[in-house]
């Protein structure tokens, strides 16, 4: 493959695939994308095998999502951006849970599909307008409900090395800073999860799939 951004589509549907490829070549800078069509081997043989992401469409069979197969692509490394056809919390939380970078519905065009590859290409997720409105709503047992703008404070508090950097990144003031954090603790608390200190707060985000491993590892605590 060429230099750049490299990315393997796995959908069913033709148009789909025929979509994202013109996304790709209309973006500044291009992404060279390979069409796997629903044939999961291409991921793993031939150009497919190097991409840097793969796009995955999570029901190749109606009725049949492919956690399972999701789970083994993470496993082996791979970083993948899940695009489907369902829009509901569950499934949406659960792909996130496996180790999908991001999670992005099909009525999500190419100003989301676009950035959601380039950031899990560097190992970093993408939280898309469906995804933060999973977490908003997620109601599983001991996840507290965090607000996109406390997430997204979140994030960059881990990657940052002070406070002052997060209000700077994100053009707000340290006192904003301060609060979102502040609340994000008391929702732990109050969910029976102490995250006191930064060191557990970064564990409770990993736990949630707010942040990746892969994306800390670029960080300092």
């Amino acid at each position: 493959m060429s230099a750049g951004i490299s990315a393997v589509i796995i959908d069913d549907h033709a148009a789909i695939a025929a979509g994202v490829r013109y996304w790709c070549e209309q973006a500044d800078p291009p992404i060279t994308l390979v069409d796997a069509g629903s044939r999961l081997a291409d991921v793993w043989t031939g150009p497919g095998a190097a991409a840097d992401v793969v796009i995955f469409d999570l029901e190749l069979v109606p009725g049949k999502p492919e956690f399972g197969e999701l789970r083994r692509l993470v496993d082996s490394g791979r970083r993948v951006v899940v695009y489907s056809q369902h829009a509901d919390n569950f499934t949406a939380i659960k792909c996130v849970d496996l180790g999908a970078l991001a999670y992005l519905t099909k009525r999500e065009g190419p100003e989301h599909l676009v950035p959601a590859i380039r950031a899990a290409a560097t190992g970093r997720p993408y939280t898309a307008p469906s995804l933060s409105g999973a977490f908003i709503a997620d109601d599983a047992p001991g996840r507290p409900r965090l607000s996109p703008r406390e997430a997204e404070v979140l994030r960059a508090w881990f990657a940052a090395s002070s406070k002052d950097l997060v209000a700077a990144k994100l053009n707000i003031t340290v006192k904003t800073v301060d609060t979102h954090i502040t609340r994000v603790r008391v929702k732990y608390a109050n969910a029976g999860r102490s995250a006191s200190t930064k060191s557990e707060l970064v564990s409770r985000a990993l736990d949630d799939g707010l942040i990746t491993l892969a994306e800390l590892n670029q960080t300092s605590l």
